[in-house]
């Protein structure tokens, strides 16, 4: 089964590369397969698009793509009106970032799968954090572990390549299993909120929990500093950052300064 959709600024290797997901699978130069999306305790299968050129082939349903996976790519949002914010602003450096990475959109992941990659993503690279998230969801028959599947202990085995990260998910796990409640709350708080609520937990400082409100919780307002995007900051940007410019949308903009900052 698959069905054939138009999707404007979608470029599958840009947004592999963009540092926001962790388990996307590269097949062959025009495909990707996408994990699985869990919906409470059921699972969305994974997903296979492939690049047709102006179009994109999917290996889902009509009804998943209307219900789950326009969703996950984040079609409602207007990148249209991204794109005509950053070419008419003063941003000479955002226009050459966005050109090169314009095909970057923030997915809407699993919120406990974006907290859990993010604490590891800490002074990390990309190809680290993908070691390790795989290897937990190996250990988990493929899925990723929520609170109560998993014994927490299993985060504090060196193999795993956690380092220093080890005690911060094994106490979390442990913490969100006796209090769920934590979890459920974060999608009803605004973004200055969400912030708050998870630096509340040892291992998640002002990045990691902007980086959760992105790409997690959909706050695209939501700026995460990193070293990157700090030496950038510093590069283009010495006068200060656009920000009341980009109100509303300045974690998207990150995105494509964040994306060409590694790739140069």
């Amino acid at each position: 089964m698959s069905i054939v959709k138009k999707i404007d600024h979608l470029d599958l290797d840009q947004v592999a590369a963009s540092g926001q997901c962790f388990r996307w699978k590269k097949i062959d130069d025009d495909t990707y397969v996408i994990p699985e999306l869990r919906r409470g305790n059921a699972y969305i299968p994974a997903l296979t698009i492939r690049n047709l050129g102006d179009e994109f082939e999917l290996s889902c349903s009509e009804e998943d793509w209307n219900s789950q996976w326009y969703y996950y790519l984040d079609l409602d949002t207007n990148y249209e009106d991204v794109e005509r914010r950053i070419m008419e602003s003063a941003d000479e450096h955002a226009k050459v970032a966005f050109r090169e990475g314009s095909g970057i959109r923030i997915l809407k992941q699993d919120l406990w799968e974006m907290i859990v990659t993010f604490i590891i993503s800490q002074n990390n690279n990309i190809k680290r954090i993908t070691n390790s998230v795989e290897e937990i969801v190996r250990r988990n028959d493929g899925h990723f572990p929520y609170p109560g599947e998993v014994d927490p202990e299993i985060f504090m085995d060196k193999t795993l390549g956690l380092g220093y990260r080890s005690p911060y998910l094994r106490d979390l796990f442990i913490y969100v299993s006796e209090h769920p409640e934590w979890l459920s709350l974060l999608p009803e708080l605004k973004y200055e909120e969400a912030v708050a609520h998870l630096k509340e937990r040892t291992g998640i400082g002002p990045k990691v929990a902007n980086c959760i409100c992105l790409f997690g919780l959909h706050h695209v307002e939501a700026f995460p500093i990193d070293t990157h995007v700090k030496q950038l900051l510093d590069k283009y940007y010495p006068e200060g950052f656009y920000y009341d410019y980009y109100e509303g949308i300045a974690g998207i903009v990150q995105q494509y300064l964040f994306y060409y900052e590694l790739r140069h």
